[in-house]
């Protein structure tokens, strides 16, 4: 199977050198021409991933009319950006087999990836792949375990064969709604988090947001269609601990920020921002109650600070523990 990644951000980047190192040529498309030519002269992708060298099989282009033969494309553009870069160049992208590697709901049109792909490209054949995993971590060989979903089941078979490496293991499986929403949801719970460690409000209070924020991403799914496993899965709960435990996590740091009252720089991708407003659009419209992530975007817009943020959530009613 000829594989591309499309995307030379960090995690494009990773698993464009986890899948090269192999040995099958893998090609990797940089948006930039002139990055393209920094990138192929010194086998390293400076501005993303500077201690990661680029194996010999792994090939750099900037033109996508050069990917005739790859019939395997992963997707690794940011989700915010995905329904201009699939309509632009869909031409390119017909007739092949679509793997998103982003996380998110377009904050536009309330889409996850593979709906925003197929909202465009109607024929094509989608999967995501999605799951615990810091792009230094896949790019340096170390153990990664993630979940590649897919529809249709004897396609997902022949993508996770293709596409694990030797310090990837994927997961199968047919629920996508719920691994798009996993990768989603646990970006917003990450914010809540990395502000409440950011005002010093202490771990015990980290632990009942992710406790609660996984509530939350449960209910969300039940109403969606998605498997109550997978939520618990890597692509759910797996994601969610990491995300919300690590300041490797982009959408941690910016909660630290928030808590901190410090400015983040803004050409840092930070995708549960944009998320947390999609989802609590859709929470509202399907009568989902999502405490945290209404918080969460209230924090962001501005319109709550972070201690009338956690003075609501606190005086919610008191209740019966449930899921």
């Amino acid at each position: 199977m000829s594989i591309a990644v499309l995307g030379s951000g960090a995690f494009g980047t990773a698993l464009a050198i986890s899948l090269a190192c192999d040995g099958p040529d893998i090609t990797l498309w940089a948006r930039s021409a002139t990055q393209a030519t920094a990138m192929q002269k010194d086998r390293v992708n400076e501005a993303r991933l500077p201690h990661a060298n680029f194996p010999a099989s792994l090939h750099i282009t900037a033109d996508l009319a050069n990917l005739k033969e790859q019939q395997t494309l992963l997707i690794a553009v940011p989700m915010q950006q995905l329904a201009h870069f699939i309509d632009r160049n869909k031409a390119h992208l017909a007739n092949k087999t679509l793997v998103a590697c982003c996380k998110g709901i377009d904050l536009q049109s309330g889409l996850s990836p593979t709906q925003v792909i197929r909202a465009i490209l109607p024929e094509a054949r989608t999967a995501v792949l999605t799951g615990p995993s810091f792009a230094h971590d896949v790019a340096a060989g170390l153990p990664t375990a993630l979940t590649l979903a897919c529809e249709d089941s004897k396609l997902g078979q022949m993508l996770q064969t293709a596409l694990s490496t030797s310090n990837i293991r994927l997961y199968r499986s047919t629920d996508v709604t719920g691994a798009e929403l996993g990768g989603a949801l646990k970006n917003v719970i990450a914010i809540a988090c990395g502000a409440a460690i950011g005002a010093g409000l202490g771990e015990s209070a980290r632990a009942a947001l992710i406790t609660r924020g996984y509530a939350e991403m449960r209910r969300m799914a039940d109403v969606l269609g998605a498997q109550s496993e997978t939520l618990a899965g890597l692509s759910g709960f797996g994601d969610l601990a990491l995300t919300c435990a690590s300041e490797g996590s982009r959408n941690f740091r910016f909660g630290l920020s928030l808590g901190r009252s410090e400015p983040f720089d803004a050409n840092i991708t930070v995708e549960g921002a944009a998320t947390a407003r999609a989802c609590h659009e859709k929470a509202k419209e399907l009568e989902v109650d999502m405490p945290i992530t209404a918080a969460v975007t209230a924090m962001i817009d501005q319109t709550l600070t972070l201690k009338q943020a956690m003075d609501s959530l606190l005086a919610r009613p008191l209740k019966e523990e449930t899921c």
